[in-house]
């Protein structure tokens, strides 16, 4: 359910607003950060058991947003690399994304129907972000960010519906992390300020976390068993952590404790479950308390800089907002937080 009217709400372009860090205590404050963290608590809670395979329904939105990254992977075949002197970032990403920039208007105004085209230059500005830096030619959980603010946005003013969140993290992110792998890959980017060893992955973060919520309640797939190589080959389409997996073992050579040391670590935590609620501790510290990540982020009137409103009781609210947080859930959150030490390894 929308929380916003998208044929009467003000839209606005959004602008940037973490400029120092004396602005992260505001922004850990702020309604985006509240939107956005529900937003990834809400979807990790609706993927729980269910493989990229699990049947889920899916709206038109769901499906002409998989059309528009599509066509975004054409674009790539249709941009080869160029021959250059440096052996990374190869310049012709910069011209697969001015083609994306340029087209993004077109592009959102086939995938939403016209009760939604009025919020297209809001969503337009995290679309065109969600994909690495034209300059730099590099690619990082900003990016991710951004397009996950894209999602974020569309369940805001419904043009995504409940019943898509499965589809949201099975069938589109799914598909974006398809079509940010081959940019990598294809234009040999540069990760964005790569925390190396010490993190999870040199590019992603969030598909560890949805993709251990997949892991959860299934019997067969014990978490150290993703270090063997049966493991991946058997399930790495079929669950999101395990192609994470597979795509650090196609890119980095060398032993697996060495180049991803942290996951290596994970690897001996016992449960699915614990690895899970490891891993959002850890994005809100890595990732979402980290100044470098926040001050590229955008802020517009769907995800806003302001202070968050304090939460009304649920029992007086007419409708609960896309992203609430039943309480009992919260409640086993909270006391799942004085159980684990520390933000960095999730035990």
């Amino acid at each position: 359910m929308g929380s916003v009217d998208p044929e009467a709400h003000d839209f606005i372009v959004p602008v940037k607003a973490v400029n120092s860090n004396d602005d992260m205590g505001p922004w850990q404050k702020s309604e985006a950060y509240e939107e956005y963290v529900g937003f990834i608590n809400a979807l990790n809670m609706a993927v729980k058991n269910k493989s990229n395979k699990s049947s889920c329904s899916m709206s038109g939105v769901v499906s002409t947003m998989l059309e528009l990254l599509e066509k975004l992977d054409l674009w790539i075949d249709q941009t080869p690399p160029v021959d250059q002197p440096q052996r990374f970032g190869n310049q012709a990403f910069a011209q697969w994304l001015k083609k994306v920039t340029e087209g993004a208007d077109s592009l959102l105004a086939e995938a939403l129907p016209a009760k939604y085209q009025r919020a297209i230059p809001e969503l337009v500005v995290y679309l065109v972000n969600g994909f690495g830096n034209g300059t730099r030619i590099d690619y990082g959980t900003g990016h991710e960010m951004a397009f996950l603010m894209l999602l974020c946005c569309l369940f805001k003013i419904g043009a995504l519906t409940q019943t898509d969140k499965i589809a949201a993290v099975n069938k589109i992110f799914a598909r974006y992390l398809a079509l940010v792998r081959k940019l990598q890959i294809t234009y040999r980017m540069e990760p964005a300020g790569s925390h190396g060893v010490w993190s999870l992955d040199d590019y992603q973060f969030v598909p560890f976390i949805w993709g251990s919520s997949q892991l959860m309640g299934q019997g067969h797939i014990e978490p150290k068993m993703f270090l063997e190589k049966e493991c991946v080959e058997s399930y790495s389409e079929e669950y999101m952590f395990i192609g994470c997996i597979e795509f650090i073992n196609k890119v980095k050579t060398g032993q697996f404790a060495e180049h991803s040391n942290q996951l290596w670590n994970i690897s001996a935590v016992p449960t699915w479950t614990k690895i899970n609620s490891g891993l959002l501790k850890m994005y809100k510290a890595e990732v979402l308390a980290k100044f470098p990540v926040i001050q590229h982020v955008f802020f517009g009137s769907l995800l806003p800089f302001k202070p968050a409103q304090p939460k009304a009781p649920l029992h007086t609210l007419h409708r609960p907002p896309p992203f609430a947080i039943p309480a009992a859930v919260a409640k086993e959150e909270d006391s799942e937080d004085s159980k684990t030490p520390t933000a960095n390894t999730p035990e």
